[in-house]
């Protein structure tokens, strides 16, 4: 009797290791390149998207039709950056202007996404403050949802801001950390508030190896399901000095729960391409899945925006396909990157960074569908 149970047991063994061996030969059984290049453990992840949903994904966030410039500067100047946002059945572009001094942030308003006019500052440069030459902002707590509404909420009766900040003149000099901004009216061109000191420093005391050096742009939803235990989560990227390619850039989380307190979240990047920059991350939400748009640059030739996908916030799978955006037209010969993206009445609108080869930089936007021409150009050349 004791015989025969042995055998049925080692039966079953047999059948459940035939089983597995049949599971892990499945075409559908895959990894991605990209989550296992950045890490380490969980073999059996279900933290990775498939590749059938990334393509999909793909499907619905590329814009193939170039449809131009739509915000240059004037002379001697340089805009980069946009954010754009809803208010009011208006749309409005923060974007960030170099002078040859620093950053300063500015506000545009339009009633299309494709005509654009200029309002005016809304940071600008200051003396005696840890952020007196440097004044980068990026919009806060925006709707996410793809194809949502794209307002941006208010929180404790303020709109709020993050921003790149830094005391040192020139392009992206000395130590730059984050800032936060805050204002009881999003549409006016006047001074936005200011917090008196950083939130997120590479001088800070719990700074990781890939942010010790300097900090650049961020980004910050407002997640009330509270996904990783916090409302607010901030996408940042930063340099650091002490690992691997200290000339990298690489994008991390930072979290807080009052907009006020912050602090880092993990201890390794979430996206890490290994050299160049991965920067600029835009964060959007289609069905059940996040996904990030950002930029990379010189981890293969040029600079072009990308993105990634996850199901948690913390474990991103890099598509693998071809770019979302990169260098193809006149005004976007040297660099087309930054990506800002949204999808308005069926039409996805791909906000970037355009720069030429005089190094002219302006904001340009490619669509889902032709919608013909821009005639705009730059101004001058430098």
């Amino acid at each position: 009797m004791k015989l025969i149970t042995l055998l049925l047991k080692l039966n079953k063994m047999k059948n459940v290791l035939f089983l597995v061996l049949l599971f892990l030969s499945t075409p559908s059984f895959s990894f991605s390149q990209g989550y296992l290049k950045s890490h380490s453990g969980n073999f059996l992840d279900h933290h990775i998207v498939p590749d059938n949903t990334m393509k999909r994904i793909y499907e619905e966030i590329k814009t193939p039709h170039k449809y131009g410039l739509v915000l240059v500067p004037s002379e001697n100047k340089m805009i980069d950056s946009p954010s754009i946002f809803r208010h009011n059945n208006l749309w409005y572009m923060t974007y960030i202007v170099f002078d040859g001094k620093g950053y300063e942030t500015w506000l545009a308003k339009s009633d299309d996404l494709l005509n654009w006019n200029t309002l005016g500052r809304i940071m600008s440069f200051s003396e005696n403050s840890w952020d007196s030459n440097q004044k980068a902002g990026y919009i806060a707590l925006q709707d996410y949802k793809w194809e949502g509404s794209y307002a941006v909420q208010q929180f404790n009766n303020y709109y709020w801001m993050s921003y790149l900040g830094g005391k040192s003149a020139g392009y992206e000099e000395g130590t730059l950390k984050i800032g936060i901004a805050f204002t009881q009216d999003v549409t006016k061109t006047e001074e936005w508030n200011r917090f008196e000191k950083p939130v997120i420093s590479p001088n800070d005391e719990d700074a990781r190896w890939y942010d010790n050096q300097t900090i650049f742009k961020s980004t910050i939803i407002w997640d009330k399901n509270k996904s990783i235990g916090y409302p607010f989560v901030m996408f940042y990227n930063a340099k650091g000095g002490s690992q691997t390619d200290a000339e990298a850039e690489r994008i991390a989380m930072a979290v807080s729960t009052d907009m006020v307190n912050w602090k880092r979240f993990g201890n390794r990047p979430i996206i890490d391409h290994g050299s160049g920059i991965s920067g600029d991350a835009f964060i959007t939400k289609i069905d059940n899945i996040w996904v990030m748009f950002y930029f990379g640059a010189f981890w293969k030739p040029g600079a072009f925006d990308r993105f990634a996908c996850s199901y948690d916030l913390m474990n991103w799978t890099y598509w693998k396909g071809e770019d979302l955006i990169n260098s193809s037209e006149n005004f976007d010969s040297r660099y087309a990157h930054k990506p800002f993206v949204i999808k308005h009445q069926g039409i996805v609108y791909h906000f970037y960074c355009a720069v030429d080869e005089n190094d002219n930089r302006g904001i340009a936007v490619a669509t889902s569908i032709d919608m013909g021409k821009s005639k705009i150009s730059f101004q001058h050349k430098k």
